[in-house]
């Protein structure tokens, strides 16, 4: 009979093993926190055009431009935040 149930994992450490686990570091954490906060201020702009039909081009404008500072952020954060603690003097 196969055993179905994942092998143990030490967690000793806590939170480093937990985002270890799930492929996370502290700056990749930062970063998707930082794109979900820059996502919902996106979406509340795009919310707003419709009491605005005069500017909505302007500001519609802005809000997908901001979605796509998040999408970027979400992907690369961790790489472009990574590459600045790495300096060296």
């Amino acid at each position: 009979m196969r055993n179905f149930l994942a092998e143990p994992i030490d967690m000793s450490k806590g939170f480093e093993d937990f985002f270890d686990t799930i492929g996370l570091t502290g700056i990749g954490l930062v970063s998707k926190a930082v794109a979900a906060i820059i996502t919902v201020i996106a979406i509340r702009m795009l919310l707003q055009l419709i009491g605005d039909p005069k500017n909505a081009m302007r500001k519609g404008s802005m809000a997908i431009g901001t979605l796509f500072v998040a999408v970027v952020l979400a992907l690369y954060g961790d790489t472009l935040f990574g590459t600045v603690t790495d300096a060296k003097g």
